[in-house]
């Protein structure tokens, strides 16, 4: 799997030596003719798959009536988005940005700000756990837990307080004068596919409910269908104060959201908060498709099964392949294989047979399909790693 670097294009990334042309349901056709089943989906992003038509065809239709206003003005589709996002979640109200990180920043300014117009502007301090990521801004690589996200950035922004994940006393401990609310990620992504304990989530919950802070879902990753419901807080009964999406609510289409309950959100008022391009006409048609689809009854309930399926095949891929894989975890379509072996050699390999996968922490495989993905695909994407693993370290 060679790289290639464009002089002219920073290089933050190191690129794969391949160019994508066009993209058909779980498949993606590179310009040199190769084909590949895409378990990448763009890092949890094209979450109906590559061209689906209705989504095609509200951005189309969108396209050609009108692109961007601000808001400065009303945005009918935006509107109705919040309206649909708020009826199906816990929120009362929505702000609208453009990425997972501009999400997260909103939902650090919320929980400052609540506290501020509450009276109480020294509580401003966040908790955030080990091995979470919360995004690239300076603001949230503090959030996060990545010493070489934060390499040459420095200092870090004031405010974040870290804890091991999952240990309550350390929460507990960390709790001060200054403790405006907790984040935390339904399932690690990036941190290499941690699932939360739906335990921890509830004391978590009751330790915010008793100081007085306010509980921060980052759901950028496992939301909008990702874990197999609507939103990865439902696998636990736990609703949080304040949520951040982003990635597949616009199906490919930049967009991001920061939910929350009214009291959470009451110390937004005009002019605290802004952006320019956040939930504009295009992005917003392009969620309320993705929407559309999603809410279809059956929709999640097929996701979910198609999920736990992959589970399990991955499950049965980790027995077959005991020097090379220690377990399978995950929930929904997001599902990792924590690797024996070099996590980049696995990568690689079924990126030469055809497969896309994405790297995690913890030396893991990320398998990110898109929710339209089939027990057929499945299938086929656990028989290349098969081949991957049987020939690791060769």
């Amino acid at each position: 799997m060679s790289q290639v670097a464009n002089r002219a294009v920073m290089p933050s990334y190191a690129r794969t030596d391949v160019a994508f042309e066009r993209g058909d349901g779980v498949y993606l056709h590179a310009a040199d003719g190769r084909k590949f089943l895409d378990f990448g989906a763009g890092v949890a992003v094209v979450s109906l798959g590559h061209n689906h038509p209705r989504l095609v065809a509200a951005l189309t239709e969108q396209a050609g009536r009108l692109w961007h206003t601000s808001n400065l003005y009303r945005i009918p589709g935006q509107e109705r988005l919040a309206d649909r996002l708020t009826a199906n979640s816990f929120a009362d109200t929505v702000f609208f940005c453009n990425s997972g990180a501009e999400a997260v920043e909103a939902s650090i300014k919320v929980a400052r700000k609540y506290h501020s117009t509450n009276g109480n502007p020294e509580r401003y301090r966040l908790i955030s756990f080990d091995g979470s990521f919360h995004g690239r801004t300076l603001a949230t690589i503090s959030a996060g837990s990545s010493d070489a996200h934060r390499a040459g950035f420095g200092p870090a922004v004031d405010g974040f307080d870290h804890v091991a994940f999952g240990n309550m006393n350390e929460v507990r401990n960390a709790i001060g004068a200054e403790t405006a609310g907790i984040i935390v990620e339904a399932v690690q992504g990036e941190g290499g596919v941690r699932p939360t304990d739906p335990a921890f989530l509830r004391d978590l919950r009751a330790a915010c409910d008793e100081y007085g802070l306010l509980l921060i879902f980052d759901e950028v990753q496992t939301g909008v269908g990702r874990t197999g419901e609507l939103w990865g807080y439902q696998l636990s009964g736990v609703e949080p104060d304040v949520m951040a999406l982003a990635k597949g609510l616009g199906g490919g289409f930049p967009i991001g959201a920061c939910l929350a309950t009214a009291d959470a959100a009451a110390g937004i008022t005009p002019g605290t908060h802004g952006s320019t391009f956040g939930g504009n006409p295009l992005a917003a048609a392009s969620a309320n498709a993705v929407l559309d689809v999603l809410l279809e009854d059956g929709f999640l309930a097929g996701t979910a099964a198609t999920g736990n399926f992959l589970g399990a095949e991955l499950g049965r891929l980790a027995e077959r392949h005991p020097g090379a894989i220690a377990e399978a975890r995950g929930v929904g379509m997001m599902w990792g294989l924590k690797c024996l072996v070099p996590n980049a050699e696995i990568v690689a390999a079924a990126f030469e047979r055809g497969l896309l996968t994405v790297p995690a922490a913890d030396n893991v495989v990320r398998l990110l399909p898109p929710l339209v993905t089939e027990e057929s695909h499945c299938r086929e994407a656990v028989a290349i790693l098969d081949e991957c693993f049987k020939n690791a370290g060769r």
